[in-house]
């Protein structure tokens, strides 16, 4: 049996009308969303590190073109 509690029954503010919010899609824009999202969390002592945004892309940019230098050996 749920018990009802009339204090949590309606948390809609009152300028937001019932009627008015009918008829929406759940997840109508996900898709788009992901599509055009880049976010990635970086962890507490990396951010650290790398406090704004250029100095993660001047780093990252830096591995990269380390990377595409270095070449490995043959075993």
């Amino acid at each position: 049996m749920k018990v009802s509690n009339p204090q949590t029954e309606d948390e809609l503010r009152p300028e937001y009308k019932p009627s008015e919010l009918r008829g929406g899609v759940r997840g109508k824009y996900a898709e788009r969303f992901k599509a055009g999202t880049n976010l990635v969390a970086l962890e507490p002592e990396v951010a650290e590190a790398f406090p704004t945004d250029e100095a993660v892309n001047e780093a990252l940019r830096l591995l990269v073109k380390i990377a595409k230098t270095t070449t490995r050996r043959p075993s």
